[in-house]
């Protein structure tokens, strides 16, 4: 059950490594928005989710994420910022096909 506190494990592959992550949800509210913060991880993080309803079968979902590197990281921040933006489109673009590609009751 998704609710403020809780707690979720990922594993993520970016720019060839694999990350471990694990976020607390800090703000849940259902059917319009989450935040989650990292806990432990490489770097500290934020992600927030909104979604919007456009009609009874379309939903919009914005993706934001936060985050300051630090040490080696802070360098390739630049770098670090197109990278995320990159692997998040190709995250939200196979997230859609699944979704449309599903049949819900």
């Amino acid at each position: 059950m998704v609710e403020k506190g809780a707690r979720v494990a990922f594993k993520a592959s970016f720019l060839g490594r694999k990350l471990a992550y694990v976020y607390e949800i800090v703000e849940f509210v259902p059917g319009s928005k989450m935040i989650m913060r990292t806990v432990d991880g490489p770097f500290p993080m934020e992600t927030t989710y909104i979604w919007k309803a456009l009609s009874d079968n379309r939903t919009q979902m914005t993706l934001q994420n936060k985050g300051e590197p630090k040490g080696f990281s802070k360098m390739l921040s630049p770098f670090m910022t197109l990278m995320i933006k990159k692997a998040n489109k190709k995250d939200l673009e196979k997230i859609k096909k699944i979704l449309e590609s599903s049949t819900f009751e």
